[in-house]
């Protein structure tokens, strides 16, 4: 059995492909009744009622379990509780879903991630890192404005960074996690198969739509406050404008072929995404 622990776009994503396996695949809900928790339900999975705040809840949902899909928003005593549980269950092997994290990052939740990371690396539970580029995903965010202006805004400027689509990280989580021999102690970096900056996702957009997408480089504070009006948690908008503001200078530019050499295919395109998710910019 294998244990995801949330039904975010990583972890929904990597329950249905073990599922689509024929893999045992238990899932973490905070509230089964949510259309994402009975989608995973119809698919297969066991869905079943918990709280990564409530450590009695986890290690019911560890009972039986060989591997844990580790993904969350990264809220360190959280993820913590599930590596206590794992350790006590005699877990084999995590899965920990992370970033580009350091404990002296000027974002939070990336020291979180640090903070979530040592605690692993301590518990001597035999684990893989996968460290993901910005999500492809995040674009999503801005499809309300491309749809209203044909425009979208960030503190990015013309920085680039190695997009990589969410349902690659969970493909990638889900063959370690059904298969992990030979990636104990290993950190994998996930990105698409590009450097791409706003720019080019605004050409991207404009091909596929058939009108003129227009990309505005915005300030810190004008990022922030656009995020919040958007309905953004205050703290959320901060370390988000803050992760723009570093991609503007370089933080994200790195590409690897860590997603192809573990799947056997390519990585998804910028284009791939787009098409896909057509609807939501027109």
């Amino acid at each position: 059995m294998i244990l995801v622990t949330t039904a975010g776009k990583v972890g929904a994503e990597a329950a249905k492909l073990l599922r689509e396996q024929d893999v045992p695949v238990r899932v973490l809900a905070r509230d089964p009744e949510r259309p994402a928790a009975k989608e995973l339900a119809a698919a297969g999975a066991e869905i079943i009622a918990g709280d990564l705040a409530v450590p009695a809840s986890i290690d019911a949902a560890m009972t039986g379990v060989s591997a844990v899909v580790l993904v969350s928003p990264a809220v360190p005593a959280q993820e913590l509780n599930v590596v206590a549980s794992a350790a006590r269950a005699g877990v084999a092997h995590v899965v920990k879903a992370t970033s580009k994290a350091s404990a002296d990052s000027p974002i939070a939740r990336r020291r979180g991630q640090s903070e979530i990371e040592q605690g692993l690396a301590a518990s001597g539970i035999p684990h893989t890192l996968l460290r993901s580029n910005a999500y492809m995903q995040n674009v999503l965010a801005v499809a309300p404005a491309i749809t209203a202006t044909s425009s979208f805004g960030s503190a990015a400027g013309k920085g680039r960074a190695g997009l990589v689509d969410a349902r690659d990280v969970a493909a990638v989580a889900a063959v370690i996690a059904a298969s992990p021999t030979g990636h104990e102690g290993k950190t994998y970096w996930l990105t698409g198969p590009e450097l791409l900056s706003n720019y080019d996702v605004a050409a991207v957009l404009s091909k596929l739509l058939g009108r003129t997408i227009t990309y505005q480089e915005l300030t810190f504070e004008q990022n922030k406050d656009a995020m919040i009006r958007a309905g953004v948690p205050e703290p959320i908008a901060q370390q988000n404008a803050q992760a723009f503001s570093l991609t503007a200078e370089g933080d994200a530019e790195w590409v690897t072929g860590d997603v192809p050499a573990i799947l056997g295919r390519p990585a998804r395109s910028f284009e791939q995404f787009a098409a896909d998710h057509a609807t939501a910019f027109s």
